[in-house]
């Protein structure tokens, strides 16, 4: 079947069997946003709000949950699916962790661009003799161990299915795919607020919050362009995530105010390359399908 060129640019990429969310994002509109935003904030802060208020003096005692809490986006996105689509909405949106319908290169910045960022970034801290100390010297074995930990409770899985799995195509639908990364980038660095006043030994959240806010709004549209190019699979956005967290524990940047500093140069300049080649409207350079013949229509 020969398709014509699309006239609306801002159209989302594609290819044929390309399957996101079942209820495609022009049919969840924005109730189907707020609905998901209350749910997912409504759950993690009611996990870490009093935690926080705890923290703060204002409440005696609070469950201490952290990972639970961290939950709310994927539970919000499999609870709305579920409600509109039924079973098989939730087996697909479980299934686009595993597709790799899609050019495998793609894994390449899916594995490899968190730790090379780190790595150029940890050159920083040793050239100011600021070198920060690895937790797994002596006993590497704690690298893959401490990967898989991750991916399935630092954040990846309690989140991905959630910001790109649900939220995404609704919002760069309406905002381009630069606009609707940088919306669900700053609404992700919002939800982590509560975790900022809670006792951690992750030093994300000892460290200052808009510079979080900032890193995490850049890494979110690197997770849209990454999901564009690779036909809404949620796999690539999973691995990078996940080494993202995985490598700033095990290669401790954040331990360096210069190589901190250097690591969100490093992340601007790298994401600023790609919304130039790639294109702002759409991160991608697959040829777009018209709108009545995109997934979910």
């Amino acid at each position: 079947m020969t398709l014509d060129p699309p006239a609306d640019s801002s159209a989302q990429p594609t290819a044929e069997g390309d399957e996101r969310t079942p209820t495609g994002p022009e049919g969840r509109g924005w109730r189907g946003v707020v609905a998901f935003l209350l749910l997912a904030f409504g759950w993690s802060w009611g996990v870490w709000g009093p935690q926080a208020l705890a923290a703060e003096g204002v409440i005696r005692a609070a469950p201490t949950l952290p990972a639970v809490g961290a939950f709310g986006p994927t539970v919000a996105a499999f609870v709305l699916v579920a409600y509109a689509d039924g079973w098989s909405g939730v087996r697909r949106l479980a299934a686009r962790a595993v597709r790799v319908d899609f050019p495998r290169r793609w894994l390449a910045p899916a594995l490899l661009l968190a730790p090379a960022l780190v790595v150029l970034a940890l050159g920083v801290a040793f050239a100011t003799d600021t070198a920060p100390s690895f937790p797994w010297a002596g006993s590497p074995v704690v690298l893959p161990v401490a990967f898989v930990f991750v991916l399935l409770l630092g954040g990846p899985v309690q989140e991905e299915f959630g910001w790109r799995g649900y939220l995404l195509d609704p919002l760069q639908e309406r905002l381009s795919a630069l606009g609707g990364g940088v919306a669900v980038g700053l609404i992700w660095a919002l939800w982590h607020v509560p975790l900022f006043y809670v006792p951690s030994e992750t030093i994300y959240y000892r460290r200052s919050f808009v510079g979080f806010a900032v890193s995490i709004t850049l890494l979110s549209v690197l997770l849209t362009w990454l999901y564009n190019n690779t036909n809404g699979s949620l796999l690539p956005a999973l691995l990078l995530h996940a080494t993202w967290n995985w490598s700033q524990v095990m290669f401790p940047v954040l331990d360096s105010d210069p190589a901190s500093l250097a690591m969100v140069v490093l992340l601007a300049v790298t994401t600023v390359g790609v919304v130039g080649y790639w294109g702002p409207s759409r991160l991608t350079r697959l040829p777009a399908l018209p709108a009545d013949l995109r997934p979910g229509r």
